[in-house]
Parts: structure tokens; sequence; C-alpha cells
């Protein structure tokens, strides 16, 4: 057949070059005698090389009546230029077979039927040592042939090249994962990005691929044992190259203004695809792009739980920017509340799991060391800053707002600063709330946890209901006397003592509850004295500064003593509604000097 010796897939050339004109024959000296038509374009052939190879052709000519027939081939895989390259192979011309046109030529071979059976060595046995003996050896190769595929109708699915090609890029993945150690040695001293270049660099290969091929080669990585972390570095890659503008899409459009179908299946399956191992880190940046995807595309419903289950599994992790999703529906609030709302119950959830799973949770030697109830407050402090950004939404409504507070315990809070500073700014964005609105809202603060800064300015907050400002002034006139006093600690470990007697009437299961309970509002207390002794110490640091002051002009120790007990004489005594007044007033006034450590919210 006049093969070239240096290359085995390269055909020698014996005569002018094919070409698909009617009127052009392939030899000059020879008339041809059959006329093929292939989508539109004629071939003038000659039949004894065709029919000698093809037996769909020698079919088609022993069918046909006329001896100069002209015969239609329909479909035929690769169109007229693998037709082309097929009739070259009959005559013997110079072509060559390479990973750019191999599955082309295997498909037109098995449509035209130039299998053993007609010839020896025929062009479906040549394509088919290609393919085993170039591409499958070779990663590179194998997506380039996979790559051709898609543009093929289903008999290369027939033939099996897609199936070859894919488990080949996933064995190649495999070994070069093999020599990953010896790469990381060579690469010890060079920077990151060029590690990462020695170690994944056919991740920017698969980025090619559709995402039908794409996602079989992806479980054929994570079933030949490819690392989760190459995989989660090609779908980052893939997302970035197909989904162009992750995450700065233009989300005031409507969805339905995208090109839907594509990137919807592309989110869902590119969701799907990510590996389930505890042990693999998906970046938190790149799932909250896909989340945000997924609500612009309109993915399935499963899709965006399972995302948002994901991020729920490492909420205490999550930074403020990357729960500010905004809301793609005109005529709603300016975030998507409901989704990070969801997010915060899953994240509920995995922490009372994990809390069942703990064994002796109430032991004293346990307090505040749990993981769990250390993300808990994490968490907390998370949900405060949020509720705070999203209270100026004037389109916020009081139902979703409520809703993101009480979703929290009460233990998820060592103070209620935050949640204070979100409500005042809640109330002084939507001023038209009814009084028992405001009542409502309130009513999730507790005084009881809210620092001295917090307390100076809810006692001077018009927009706070009567109620809350009476409660305010009430418990620090406690706070302060219990301060002084120094009885705290042992005034609420009697009274958890006394509770605790009543328990050990109840049933055993209920008792543990009760046990678990009180466990919580422990690790709780301890947490906020701990704060409270800071703001104690901060104070005492105060009055030495200003007692060396005052002696610094001239005063006498002693003096600045009586003047500062003096000072503290307000809050004992008898308790009435005058003294209570100048209480406050004096409290104000003391605000205004500076020496009060609070800033205005208002």
């Amino acid at each position: 057949m006049g093969m070239v010796s240096e290359n085995p897939f390269a055909f020698s050339n014996r005569s002018p070059k094919l070409c698909n004109s009617f009127t052009t024959r392939i030899f000059s000296d020879v008339t041809g005698d059959i006329t093929i038509v292939v989508d539109g374009e004629s071939f003038l052939l000659h039949k004894f090389p065709l029919v000698s190879r093809s037996g769909k052709i020698r079919k088609m000519v022993a069918d046909a009546k006329d001896s100069a027939a002209k015969l239609e081939l329909h479909n035929i895989p690769g169109g007229p230029q693998a037709f082309e390259l097929a009739m070259k192979f009959c005559y013997g011309m110079n072509f060559e077979i390479t990973s750019g046109n191999v599955a082309h030529l295997r498909c037109a071979a098995e449509y035209l039927e130039m299998s053993e059976d007609y010839r020896d060595e025929n062009l479906i046995e040549r394509t088919e040592i290609y393919l085993n003996e170039v591409v499958v050896q070779s990663l590179e190769k194998s997506v380039e042939v996979l790559t051709t595929c898609q543009t093929l109708p289903p008999i290369a699915e027939e033939v099996g090249i897609p199936s070859r090609c894919v488990e080949a890029i996933a064995t190649n993945a495999c070994k070069e994962q093999l020599m990953s150690g010896l790469s990381m040695l060579n690469c010890d001293g060079e920077s990151p990005e060029l590690k990462s270049g020695c170690l994944e660099w056919w991740v920017e290969d698969l980025s090619l691929l559709r995402i039908e091929y794409y996602q079989r080669v992806i479980f054929a990585m994570q079933r030949t044992g490819v690392r989760p972390d190459s995989i989660v570095a090609s779908l980052m890659h893939f997302a970035q190259t197909s989904l162009k503008g992750i995450g700065k899409c233009q989300i005031w459009k409507k969805p339905d203004s995208l090109p839907e179908h594509d990137q919807r299946t592309i989110v869902e399956t590119l969701i799907s695809l990510m590996p389930t191992e505890k042990s693999c880190s998906v970046p938190l940046s790149f799932m909250f792009g896909m989340l945000r995807m997924s609500i612009m595309v309109d993915a399935a419903i499963a899709c965006r739980l399972e995302i948002e289950r994901r991020i729920a599994y490492r909420l205490e992790m999550v930074t403020l920017d990357d729960i500010l999703i905004p809301s793609i529906y005109a005529g709603g609030s300016l975030y998507d509340v409901d989704t990070v709302h969801r997010i915060l119950v899953n994240f509920l959830q995995r922490i009372e799991e994990e809390e069942e799973d703990e064994d002796c949770g109430y032991e004293s030697e346990g307090i505040g060391n749990s993981p769990s109830h250390g993300s808990l407050l994490k968490v907390g402090r998370l949900i405060d800053s949020y509720l705070a950004e999203i209270a100026p939404d004037p389109y916020l409504s009081l139902q979703k707002f409520v809703a993101m507070i009480e979703v929290l315990p009460d233990y998820a809070r060592v103070i209620d600063d935050g949640l204070y500073r979100a409500v005042d700014i809640y109330l002084k964005v939507h001023s038209m709330l009814t009084e028992q609105e405001c009542k409502k809202l309130c009513k999730f603060i507790d005084c009881q946890k809210l620092s001295q800064e917090a307390c100076n300015h809810a006692a001077q907050n018009d927009r706070l209901p009567v109620q809350m400002t009476v409660r305010v002034l009430y418990f620090e006139q406690v706070r302060l006397k219990t301060a002084l006093s120094g009885n705290s600690v042992d005034g609420f470990v009697s009274q958890r003592i006394s509770s605790g007697v009543a328990s050990a009437a109840m049933s055993p299961r209920d008792n543990y509850a009760s046990l678990r309970r009180e466990n919580r509002e422990l690790k709780l207390e301890i947490s906020r004295m701990r704060v409270r002794l800071s703001e104690l110490e901060k104070e005492q640091l105060f009055m030495k500064q200003g007692m060396m002051d005052k002696t610094g002009n001239g005063k006498t120790f002693l003096t600045s003593i009586s003047k500062g007990i003096g000072k503290m004489g307000i809050f004992s005594g008898q308790a009435g509604g005058k003294r209570q007044k100048s209480s406050r007033k004096s409290r104000g006034s003391e605000g205004k000097t500076g020496r009060g450590r609070r800033h205005s919210l208002s």
C-alpha cells in the first residue's frame, strides 16, 4: 500500500491530491466511472478501488441499475472531509492518521464498512491500531480525541471511542499521581505556581471537554483513585472556563436572560461532582460562587440544597462577605435571606447531632472546651454581623428579620451587643413599625447580656419600647450592686445546685437532657462572667488613673478615695423612683464627659 517507513500511520503519495470537484478526476488519464455525493459535495471516482475496500459502496453499486451510477451518502460521520480521507486510503494516497482525525476516520470506516472482510489492513484495523498504540497511552492525545468525538454522531459510542478515551484519561492521571512524589521533590524549591503546574498540568486540558464527557472523566477518576484535591482543582478551573465571570455576573438580571439550559446543566453537574470525602476541603469561595450561580440559573432544588448543606458543615469558617448573597428578584429584599436561613438551620442540625454523639458532655472538665459550642459562638457573632448588615434594607420584612434572630438558641451569644445593634438599626430604618411590632422585636434582647456601653446607649435610646428601657435600667442597677458585693459567682452556683436537686426526681432521659441544658447555661454564664471581669478590670484601671490625676492636682489620696466612694453611693440605700431617675441622669451626664466607653449606634 506504499507506506512511508518513518511513520506507520502515513500513506505514500502515488497520485495527485484528491479533489471533491465533480469535474476533477483522480487520474488524469483514466475517466471516472462513478459519482458519489456526500452532503451536497460530489466526488468523481472509480469503482474498483472503492468496492475492493468498502462493503457499503460495493452493495450500493451492486444494487444500482445504471452502470454509471450516481450514489448519495447521507449523514456520514465527519462529513465530506472524513469521506475524502477514506477515499485517499482506498487509492493509497498520502495522508497521516493523527489524534485530530482518527475518531472521524474510525467512524467513517465503520459507516463505509471498511473491515477485514473485504481487504486486509483495511481502514478500521489501521485506525484501531492507532487508537490502541498511540492515543490511549497518552493523556493529552486521549483528551484531544475525546474532544473531536463531541461533534460525531452516536456511531462513535457504538465503536467505543469515548469510553476508551475516558478510561485512558483516568488511568494516565493516576500514573501522573504516582509520579507526583518525585515531582514534589523536584518542585520543592520552586514557587507554588510552578509546583502546581508540575503536578496538575492536565487540569487545563480537561476544560476543553463538553460537560457530558467531563462528567464521565471525573467519575472515572474518582473510581480509579485520583486525589480529591486534584479533582477539586479541575472542577474550579472548569467552572471558571465554562461559567464566565462566576461570582461577577449581572446579578440584577432575571435568570432567563442567561443561556439557561447550558449553564444550569454545568452548575448542577459540577455540584454533583464535588468530592464527598471529609478530608478534602473544597474552598468556601468556590462553593459560594456555585451557590450564587445555582440561584441565578434557577438550578434544581436538590442541587441548591446540596451546596447549602456543604456550606453549613463549615459555617464557622465563613466570612460576612460570603453570606451577603444579593437577591436576583426585583421587588423584594436586597439580600437572599431565605438561603442564609436554610444554611443556618442545617448548621444547627449538625451541631445538635455532634452534641448527641458526645459522651459525658455534662462533666465539669468539658465546660467551655466543646468544639461544637465554640463553633456555635463563632456563628452567633457572624449572624449578628449579618443582621446588622441587612437591617438597613427598607424592603426587609419584619418576619424574615425575626426569623433570622430566633433561629439561634440563647446560648449561641455570650453578649447581646451585636443583636442590640442590629435591632437598633432596623428600628431606625423601619420607623413605621407599630409599638407591638417593636416589642416583638426587642423581646429577643437579653438585657442581662448587654455590656456597659450597650446599656448606656439603650438607656437613652428613644426608639426602644419603654418596657425595655426600664428593664435595662433595672438590670444595670442589679448588676452593679452584685459586682460591688462580689457574690455573683457563689449566688449563681448555688442557684444552679438548687435547680439540680429537683432534677433527681426526673426520668433518666429527662434528667440527662436537663443536665445537658444546664451544662450549656454554665458554659454561657462562665463566658459572660469572663467578659464582665474584663470590663471590671478596665473600670478599675480608669478609677486608679482618675485617682492619680486628682492626687497630681494637689489633692490627697484619701480625699480621692472618699470621693470615689461617694460616687458609688448612688447605687446603695433605699431604692426609690426619685433615686432611680437621678441615677439615670447621672449616667447620661457621665457618658457626655467621655468617661463612658460607648459609641453611639443611632
